[in-house]
């Protein structure tokens, strides 16, 4: 059998270490002859030689000197001519191999520069009398008004002086930082190596799986039913295809969770994948961007390139209008737009030539209307899934749920809650019960109750009291009455949204503020919406007619009345003079319009109209006031003595609240029904 040359273990006793090449030796010698050639002056630096005054003095009289510097007032080189070198002996040490460089000179170190400069004009002169001995006189003056050698000055600093050490710091600093680099690099799902550096184009979505299970599940959603059956449905699927299947039926693609902020779009997608129990990728729109070219669209493959080899499984991109926007929209400088490309590369792989068959996606985003119309075709997202404001009985079951780790009074009732908290999403209902909480800790109560509820929505709607705010007298007096006639007004007009309290603590921006509780509607007829200008007129109405003048507290109603005009005349069709147009754009297209949808002539009319519109609810809302005017002298009185009035005192100066017209009646129909 032949021998094999077997190479010795490096760890084994005895054996011979195998020396390996390591970047940082690399490193070391870049360092090490960057302070060789600091310390050096170069790659050979400049030989001298040692010379007396005399030997200096020789060679200014024998005229071989070139030019003398003198260096940092201590010392003097001397260079001699190049043509003299060769012709002297005495300068043989000064010749050099190649015969033309003259990098050499003689040094002397003299004790006082002016005893030096005195020598070196002596000897040039000594040297000029001798060269016009026996000269005429035209050559005499020649050789005297030649020009001598003078000693030139020079300012020279030492390595150190000149920040030697702070250079050699930053060397040091670069070093570090490349080795620091070179580490980072190494590491990443590459497996290391300098290959790593491109990991900038994975994929940044966090994976869920049996090993990171999520739990939360869908009896943590309260509300939202027919969203989660929606989702419920694509759950099914996941873990039982065959029921489907077997009637021809396909899974979508996708699921698009659209809703205002805070309505749980988010949490379904959570419960989807504590139900699913399928792996489950989460990121968000904004992961995808950077700042690197194609770097976005690199990582949509390798998203999806991760979610068939673990197939089935859920995708859920967040906020994905960050990289949805319809395109073409933004792109005013002409240059290639990443963004673009990276939702390219998504509608490629939702559905293209390639199969992703048992990957489904969820996204959510509160900003529908601008996405790209090709990422909401079926095919890539089959189902919009709305998620809206909760209503009364799903405002209910979001406190019911929020309300069970608190430590409650008895006199809490949800249903009350629910009430109080109008067009209340579910993130501001979790708000309003953690703030009641803290209320009550602040308060060093052992339950929260009632009044902290009240208190946390208070402080949500309105913001922090602040009563430490210096207010006059004569100012708190205007305050009360425009809180009053706010309130005053209000109450009077059947269709307006009725009082629940009223303040003039100043909250938040604002001197003073009044809730209302409005009516839970789907549809809003035109005497309903004249009866909201009016009822937030009366404020300014209120200062006009008490006190003849006017202050700039009305900036927030004026405002609201202002885009509510606007809106009445030219979205919803409700003037005459306009007629039955509508300029209002749901695919946000004219966003990106220089322009207006209507002519000029068309705009000056949408102004008239709004003006007449808003200027007749003021002169209503000033009548109703002066027809009430002792009814609102002593709510304002009483305003200014208890600084909070609620609905019940409202209606023990005012009265019963008139009954809608029709309410009876359909009141009177209710109760036949129900009696048949």
């Amino acid at each position: 059998m032949d021998n094999m040359n077997i190479p010795d273990n490096p760890r084994q006793p005895g054996g011979k270490r195998k020396i390996r090449f390591n970047i940082y030796w690399v490193y070391g010698i870049i360092l090490m002859v960057f302070l060789y050639i600091q310390f050096t002056s170069g790659w050979g630096g400049q030989k001298v030689y040692d010379a007396t005054l005399y030997q200096v003095e020789q060679m200014l009289k024998k005229q071989d000197v070139e030019r003398i510097v003198v260096v940092n007032k201590e010392f003097a080189e001397v260079f001699v001519k190049a043509d003299r070198i060769y012709a002297d002996s005495a300068y043989r040490m000064l010749r050099s191999e190649d015969g033309k460089s003259n990098q050499k000179h003689f040094v002397y170190k003299f004790l006082t520069l002016e005893a030096f400069q005195q020598a070196v004009q002596d000897a040039q002169m000594e040297a000029r009398a001798a060269d016009t001995a026996g000269k005429t006189a035209y050559a005499k003056s020649v050789i005297m008004n030649a020009p001598m050698v003078e000693p030139v000055p020079e300012t020279r600093k030492s390595f150190w002086e000149e920040g030697g050490v702070s250079m050699i710091l930053w060397v040091v600093f670069s070093v570090v930082m490349m080795v620091f680099l070179f580490r980072m690099f190494s590491r990443g799902p590459m497996g290391g190596g300098a290959g790593a550096m491109f990991n900038f184009g994975k994929s940044k979505a966090q994976l869920y799986d049996k090993d990171t299970k999520v739990n939360t599940t869908f009896k943590d959603v309260a509300g939202l039913d027919e969203a989660k059956e929606e989702v419920m449905e694509i759950v099914d699927f996941l873990k039982n295809p065959r029921r489907y299947t077997s009637l021809g039926g396909k899974i979508p693609k996708g699921a698009l969770l659209v809703g205002p902020p805070g309505t749980g779009k988010t949490l379904l997608a959570k419960a989807v994948a504590g139900e699913a129990q399928v792996p489950f990728f989460s990121i968000s729109g904004s992961d995808f961007v950077e700042m690197f070219v194609g770097v976005g669209a690199s990582r949509v493959r390798d998203l999806f390139r991760m979610a068939k080899e673990k197939a089935p499984c859920i995708i859920f991109i967040d906020e994905i209008d960050a990289i949805g926007r319809a395109r073409g929209k933004n792109s005013f400088t002409g240059a290639n737009d990443e963004r673009e490309n990276t939702l390219n590369q998504l509608l490629t792989e939702m559905d293209g030539f390639g199969s992703n068959s048992g990957v489904i996606i969820l996204a959510a985003t509160n900003r529908a209307e601008i996405l790209d119309r090709a990422l909401l075709r079926p095919g890539r997202f089959d189902r919009q899934i709305n998620v809206e404001l909760p209503e009364l009985e799903e405002r209910k079951a979001i406190f019911q749920v929020h309300l069970k780790p608190l430590t409650l009074s008895a006199e809490v009732d949800v249903d009350f809650l629910s009430r109080q908290t109008p067009g209340f999403s579910g993130a501001d209902i979790a708000n309003v019960c953690n703030e009641a909480a803290l209320i009550a800790a602040r308060r060093e109560k052992k339950q929260v109750e009632k009044q902290d509820f009240l208190d946390a929505i208070d402080r949500i709607v309105g913001g922090l009291e602040r009563r430490s705010k210096i207010i006059s007298a004569e100012e708190k007096r205007v305050i009360a009455y425009h809180e009053a006639g706010h309130a005053a007004v209000s109450w009077v007009l059947p269709y307006a949204h009725p009082l629940v309290k009223v303040t003039i603590v100043p909250r938040g921006k604002s001197l003073g503020a009044a809730w209302y509780l409005p009516e839970e509607r789907q549809l809003t007829t035109l005497e309903q919406m004249r009866d909201e200008m009016r009822a937030t007129l009366g404020g300014r109405a209120s200062e006009e007619v008490v006190f003849g003048q006017i202050s700039t507290g009305a900036l927030n109603d004026l405002e609201k009345v202002t885009k509510q005009a606007y809106a009445m005349v030219a979205y919803y069709g409700m003037n005459a003079q306009v007629g039955t147009l509508s300029y209002y754009d749901s695919s946000g297209e004219q966003e990106y319009m220089l322009g207006k949808p209507y002519s000029e002539k068309t705009s000056e009319m949408i102004d008239a109209e709004v003006r007449k519109m808003v200027a007749e609810a003021y002169e209503e809302a000033k009548r109703i006031l002066r027809e009430n005017r002792e009814k609102l002298d002593k709510l304002a009185a009483l305003l200014i003595e208890k600084e909070v009035m609620f609905r019940e005192d409202l209606e023990t100066i005012f009265g019963p609240r008139p009954e809608i017209p029709g309410k009876e009646r359909e009141k009177q129909q209710e109760a036949e029904s129900g009696t048949v």
